[in-house]
C-alpha cells in the first residue's frame, strides 16, 4: 500500500507505520499479536479495532494531562497523528507485584530496575505507591530493564525530561486507575510511550489497551487473593502464561506452540470482552473492505495541513 506524501514505512510487531512528509504517521494496527517480542504465528480477529479504539478513547480522554499524537482515526483500526522524535525508553507503571515484576521477586531478587521492592509481599499485592520500571525500548528482540539512574547518566533521555515523563507517566496511570474502577477493574500495570516535538514532550502510540496494560477484576480481587487463586484478568497474561506451560518464553532454539481456533477464539474474545468493560460500549465487528480502507486514508490525509 502507497499513500499519498509517502516517505516511509515500518512495520513493527504489531503495527504498520506510515510516514508522510515526514511530519505524520498514519498507524495501522493490526491483528498480529506478540508474546515475548516474538510475533505469533495466528492473528486475532478484531485485536486491531479493539486496540486502536480503546487507545484513541484513553487519548482524547487525557488530552488535559499531557498533549498526545493523535488527529483522527480515519479507520476502526488507524489512526493519524504527528510524528515525534520518540524516547528510546519505555516508562513501565506498576500498581501490583505482578508479571514480569513478580516473576523477578519471586526469583529472590527484591530490586527492579533500580526499584527497591520490600520483604514480605505476595503475588498482586499493592505497591504502597505506583513504582516506574524503565525498559528499552527494542526494535528489534527484547526489551531490556534499566534504571532511572542508568537512563540519565548514558544520555538517553535528560535529567530534566526524564523527569517530566515520570510525571506524566504517574498522573496517566492515575487517571487509568479511577477510570478502571469505575468500570469494576484494576488497572495493575502498563506502559507509556513519549516522543518531542520542538520542546514539546507528546505522548504516542497506544494507552490502556489490553496490548500495553494489565487488568483485574475488582469484584473477584480479595476474594481470589484470600483463596491463593489466580486473578482473573484482562490482558495478554493469559496469552503468555499459556505460551510458558508449553515451554515458551522466546528464548532461542523453543518452538511455538501450536495455536488452536480454540485458543484463538478465547483471545479475540477477550479482548472484544476488554473493549466492553472499559469503555461500557458494546463492540460492533468490523471488517474492512481493503479498496474502502484506500479511500478513507486519502481522504484523511488530504485534511492534513
Amino acid at each position: 500500500m502507497q499513500l499519498p506524501g509517502q516517505t516511509n514505512f515500518y512495520q513493527g510487531k504489531v503495527r504498520d507505520v506510515y510516514t508522510i512528509a515526514e511530519k505524520y504517521l498514519v498507524m495501522i494496527v493490526s491483528d498480529r499479536v506478540s508474546a515475548f517480542d516474538v510475533v505469533l504465528p495466528r492473528t486475532i480477529p478484531y485485536k486491531g479495532q479493539v486496540l486502536n479504539q480503546i487507545a484513541g478513547q484513553f487519548l482524547e480522554a487525557t488530552r488535559d494531562i499531557v498533549p498526545n499524537w493523535l488527529i483522527s482515526m480515519p479507520l476502526t483500526n488507524a489512526s493519524i497523528g504527528y510524528k515525534c522524535a520518540t524516547f528510546p525508553i519505555e516508562m513501565v507503571v506498576r500498581g501490583n507485584l505482578t508479571g514480569h515484576a513478580w516473576r523477578t521477586y519471586k526469583s529472590g531478587k527484591r530490586k527492579l530496575c533500580g526499584i527497591d521492592m520490600p520483604d514480605g509481599m505476595k503475588e498482586n499485592d499493592f505497591f504502597a505507591k505506583p513504582i516506574i520500571t524503565p525498559t528499552t525500548k527494542a526494535q528489534i528482540g527484547h526489551d531490556e530493564d534499566i534504571s532511572k539512574e542508568e537512563i540519565i547518566s548514558s544520555g538517553l533521555v535528560n535529567k530534566d525530561d526524564y523527569l517530566q515523563l515520570e510525571k506524566y507517566a504517574l498522573a496517566l496511570f492515575e487517571h487509568g486507575k479511577k477510570v478502571a474502577k469505575d468500570r469494576g477493574l484494576i488497572l495493575v500495570d502498563t506502559k507509556y510511550e513519549f516522543g518531542k516535538i520542538g520542546d514539546t514532550i507528546y505522548l504516542i502510540d497506544e494507552i490502556h489497551t489490553p496490548d500495553s496494560s494489565r487488568y483485574f477484576y475488582l469484584d473477584e480481587y480479595e476474594e481470589r487473593k484470600k483463596e491463593g487463586l489466580p486473578q482473573k484478568q484482562l490482558s495478554k497474561e493469559f496469552l503468555r502464561e499459556w505460551l510458558i506451560e508449553n515451554d515458551f518464553q522466546g528464548r532461542p532454539g523453543e518452538q511455538i506452540p501450536t495455536m488452536t481456533d480454540e485458543i484463538v477464539g478465547q483471545i479475540s474474545e477477550r479482548y472484544i470482552e476488554l473493549y466492553e468493560v472499559v469503555t461500557g460500549k458494546t463492540f460492533i465487528k468490523q471488517d474492512i473492505n481493503p479498496e474502502e480502507e484506500m479511500k478513507k486514508l486519502e481522504d484523511a490525509i488530504k485534511q492534513l495541513k
